[in-house]
């Protein structure tokens, strides 16, 4: 019998249509330069000892931080042109949870999440709101040119030239929402989803990212899930709470709990992945699109980044 690993790690950087021949070799270095130093900047916490929210929060950071994905620097940009960020963490040995919406000027939304939830009686924030909550936490600013790139803006004028009226935003189905779950020594998993939202969102858009039960979930009675993807079917589905809820209540393997769970957003017409960390070490990603940004690492040594979908 196969012992489970001690504590497992595992991130996304976004699901869609992702091909080699359009992602380029560029990019695709890139990105995999970036899920590495997130395996990395996660796995010396929990190597050490330490909790999977610090984990989650860690690698989260550093992908907040590359311009490959869609999530701080190099986030995408509204139909309007500005950037608007959303983001949240959850903690399974509580359920506590805190999540922010539409702010624009912290570095990274993931710890501006976490004070949410460790320093104020709330647990959903948004906008100009939460940037001032930002600022009387102490946590570290931006200005827009920190988070805008060229790339992302070309995204945004290419999508308008094309635009056919039914087509709202995000056409190419390019979806870069940044996320991790993680188990440590001590059994308890976490969660922690960042992102942009999608390009040429309009009337202060919030897809499923910050969302608890959606996008972000965490539970140590079941698992720990951040998704990525259509946000709109992922509310719908309530993934993340599904997913644990499939666990905790019916007893179902994770595996099959989040097949099941994302053949429901599919029927619904909505396309994604997600990643999910159980408490005895487990972790699996599943996704329906051609590829998902993604990586995994654990206590017996596995290591794994990549991208397309036919990569073991």
């Amino acid at each position: 019998m196969t012992t489970p690993p001690r504590w497992s790690l595992m991130i996304h950087g976004g699901a869609g249509q992702l091909a080699r021949d359009v992602i380029g070799d560029a990019y695709d270095a890139a990105a995999r330069a970036a899920l590495a130093r997130a395996l990395d900047a996660g796995g010396a916490i929990l190597a050490t000892g330490g909790s999977a929210l610090d984990a989650v929060a860690a690698a989260v950071e550093v992908l907040e931080d590359d311009p490959s994905f869609n999530a701080g620097r190099g986030a995408v940009f509204t139909y309007d042109g500005t950037i608007e960020l959303d983001a949240a963490i959850m903690d399974g040995r509580d359920r506590r949870a805190g999540a922010v919406a539409a702010v624009s000027a912290t570095r990274h939304p993931v710890a501006l999440a976490r004070a949410v939830m460790e320093h104020s009686p709330h647990v959903f924030l948004a906008g100009r709101g939460a940037d001032i909550f930002s600022t009387e936490q102490g946590l570290e600013q931006a200005d827009g040119d920190w988070f805008a790139t060229p790339a992302r803006r070309a995204q945004l004028e290419a999508m308008k030239a094309k635009a056919d009226g039914e087509s709202w935003f995000d056409v190419d189905m390019k979806y870069g929402t940044v996320g991790a779950v993680a188990c440590d020594t001590d059994g308890h998993v976490a969660a922690a989803t960042s992102t942009g939202g999608v390009t040429g969102k309009r009337w202060g858009r919030i897809g499923d990212s910050p969302v608890i039960g959606a996008g972000t979930y965490a539970d140590d009675r079941a698992c720990a899930v951040s998704a990525t993807g259509s946000g709109e079917f992922f509310i719908r589905e309530s993934v993340g709470h599904e997913i644990g809820a499939r666990i905790r209540l019916l007893g179902e393997d994770a595996a099959t709990a989040t097949r099941t769970v994302l053949a429901g957003v599919r029927e619904m017409g909505g396309t994604g992945g997600v990643i999910v960390a159980t408490p005895d070490g487990q972790a699996l990603w599943h996704f329906n699109t051609s590829g998902m940004f993604r990586g995994r690492a654990d206590s017996t040594g596995a290591r794994q980044v990549a991208i397309y979908g036919d990569e073991a």
